[in-house]
């Protein structure tokens, strides 16, 4: 008996979803993936409200709409850049039964969903590429592993999160935009995973102050650096790596630096589903 294809919807809660892109994402699944995805973009993401994708409304109702629908499996963030926390305080309160046994798929910007949705209770929360990644260079094998984890195959995963350890990833200045509300959760005993794109070195070494200066944060069980892109050259020279940003606050917070992660704004992004990982 075949399997029934995993029925996939594509909402953007930040920035516009460029139709080109799009296209071309469907074109990949129709394929390569047309007996295990069926993959819908849902009109929104093209919708534009100056820098985002539809007004804050827009974006509500396409978000709850999708998470709630009995028919839709996954929802997959289109892109990130801004405006997901925009609707946390919206959007959360309408979601209902069907939206807590479906996969949540995205990261950076979307990283304000993953944790709110975490915070409460959703136990299929992932971390991963989107599908605005085709544009990237190499960026048909992000999309391809995301794609791949949506219909079942799990060799995307980022080594932490296969060694069966409690996860959880952000974007460095997304997590340190939830503590002190109600959408940052609880990460005790979890291996925290970080990056960045395109912040001054300064800038991270502030973020990580901020992190590990968290009473809530200092119960994870260690940190994980992944890659922190695209710094800006600061003037003058801030002279620490984020490496060595991040061992020199978890030395001071006492939290323990665990080395590496395979994540961040690249082609290489590997998938991580928050919490202990769930079977399919």
């Amino acid at each position: 008996m075949t399997a029934k294809p995993s029925n996939i919807a594509v909402v953007a809660p930040a920035n516009r979803f460029d139709p080109a892109i799009a296209q071309r994402v469907k074109a990949l699944v129709a394929a390569s993936y047309a007996d295990r995805v069926a993959l819908s973009v849902h009109p929104q993401c093209h919708l534009s409200a100056g820098h985002f994708a539809g007004d804050d409304d827009a974006r509500t109702a396409a978000f709850v709409e999708v998470a709630n629908d009995p028919s839709i499996d996954a929802v997959w963030f289109a892109r990130g850049g801004y405006g997901s926390c925009r609707i946390l305080e919206a959007a959360l309160p309408q979601l209902g039964h069907e939206a807590r046994r479906k996969t949540y798929l995205g990261y950076s910007d979307m990283g304000s969903l993953l944790g709110a949705l975490y915070a409460r209770g959703f136990q299929r929360v992932v971390h991963g590429p989107m599908p605005s990644d085709l544009a990237r260079d190499g960026g048909e094998a992000a999309v391809r592993r995301a794609l791949d984890y949506l219909s079942g195959d799990a060799a995307g995963l980022e080594p932490t999160a296969q060694s069966g350890a409690k996860c959880a990833a952000f974007n460095i200045k997304t997590l340190g935009e939830l503590i002190g509300t109600p959408y940052l959760p609880d990460l005790t005993d979890h291996v925290l995973l970080l990056e960045e794109v395109a912040e001054y070195m300064y800038s991270i070494d502030r973020a990580f102050f901020h992190i590990t200066s968290s009473p809530a944060l200092r119960k994870v069980a260690g940190i994980k650096l992944g890659r922190c892109s695209q710094v800006p050259d600061n003037d003058p020279p801030f002279e620490k790596s984020e490496v060595e940003v991040a061992a020199y606050w978890c030395m001071r917070s006492g939290i323990a630096y665990l080395g590496r992660a395979d994540i961040g704004h690249d082609a290489d992004n590997k998938i991580v589903p928050f919490g202990a990982m769930l079977s399919s």
